[in-house]
């Protein structure tokens, strides 16, 4: 039996007449860029997260860095956030000049830890980016008194908690802005790149509609130095029809993940449960990571680590001389987390297959 982190072919078993007629719409318009599924998109994205303002951008990345941009951040500046992410939230913040500075994660939740961020406060700080990690909402309410407090922008990165929800609000309406990828791994996934930044600050919003479109409010006319980075209408049309089903795909992720805690309860170790989780992957922790991913492999059963080298240890940022912090946990935990398979056509019966294989492995 091969058991894949991702299977997009039964997606498309289930949604693909759906999905197949919403592409072919935008062919007979051939509106590619900036056609009407994008507006469309964009307005029922804004209502889903409950914010005034979802602007598509080109992806993910891009959404990190037009939000910073807009938020004012410029080089020089310092950007408090964690080292437990994937690249882009500090290539981002990098790319624009700014200073990435990292904080250690609460071993718990492996988000940013609130009780790190003062202490890395300086005069040269202007955000923090909170890291929603595998669909685990970070404590908001913390972030947000202490941005108050100091007068910093914050970035939220749900880049992997589209649909997850902190104190009954969606992610990505707390803080200044907030950012989304649409990279076809993501519970709301297109089939290509796309990104999104969400805000409702109307100054914020309108600085991100010109910086994606060449810093541009009115065609040949350039107010801004931005650069293209535009979401284009098949990936509009794509995710607005799986958008419709996107709160009962992440109820199933929430499903299959309580089975896996369940049957691996006392065996590994899980990251912080909680109602507004959506299980963008399924993480597990284990200082015999080697040998489940050996028995995984031989089974026929995908894995994958998330992320085995933490962003200050990346090559490419010592290399800029940076300070280099001590992030004890952080390290700890990228030696030995370790994401098993989750998506929402995954079955009962594959679940329990992944859990027997991680059993034998660890006795």
């Amino acid at each position: 039996m091969q058991i894949n982190m991702l299977d997009l072919k039964r997606e498309l078993e289930n949604l693909g007449e759906e999905i197949y007629s919403a592409i072919g719409k935008t062919f007979e318009d051939t509106l590619f860029i900036n056609g009407p599924r994008v507006r469309e998109f964009e307005n029922k994205a804004a209502q889903y997260l409950g914010v005034k303002h979802a602007i598509g951008v080109a992806n993910g990345t891009d959404a990190i860095f037009l939000a910073l941009l807009a938020a004012g951040v410029k080089p020089g500046d310092e950007v408090i956030t964690t080292a437990n992410t994937f690249f882009a939230t500090v290539e981002s913040t990098v790319r624009i000049g700014a200073v990435p500075v990292f904080a250690d994660i609460d071993e718990n939740t492996l988000n940013l830890d609130p009780a790190r961020i003062e202490e890395n406060i300086t005069e040269k700080t202007r955000a923090i980016i909170p890291v929603h990690l595998f669909g685990l909402p970070c404590k908001m309410d913390e972030f947000t008194e202490i941005a108050s407090k100091h007068d910093l922008a914050v970035i939220e990165d749900c880049a992997q908690a589209f649909g997850a929800e902190y104190n009954a609000k969606k992610t990505g309406s707390f803080g200044t802005a907030a950012t989304f990828s649409f990279y076809p791994t993501k519970n709301l996934g297109g089939y290509g790149d796309g990104g999104l930044v969400a805000t409702n600050n109307d100054k914020v919003a309108e600085n991100v509609r010109m910086l994606k479109e060449h810093g541009s409010s009115k065609r040949y006319y350039h107010d801004l130095i931005g650069v293209n980075s535009r979401l284009d209408d098949i990936q509009a049309a794509v995710l607005s029809v799986k958008l419709k089903y996107l709160d009962d795909f992440n109820a199933r992720r929430r499903r299959f993940a309580q089975r896996y805690r369940t049957r691996l309860a006392g065996v590994v170790s899980f990251q912080e449960d909680a109602s507004g989780h959506i299980y963008h992957q399924f993480t597990v922790r284990t200082t015999n990571r080697q040998k489940v991913i050996d028995a995984l492999t031989e089974a026929g059963i995908a894995s994958a680590i998330f992320y085995p080298i933490p962003c200050h240890l990346q090559k490419s940022v010592q290399e800029l001389g940076f300070p280099a912090p001590k992030l004890e946990i952080t390290e700890k935990v990228a030696s030995e987390v370790l994401s098993l398979p989750i998506h929402q056509y995954l079955t009962e019966d594959e679940v329990d297959t992944v859990s027997e294989v991680v059993i034998r492995a660890l006795r």
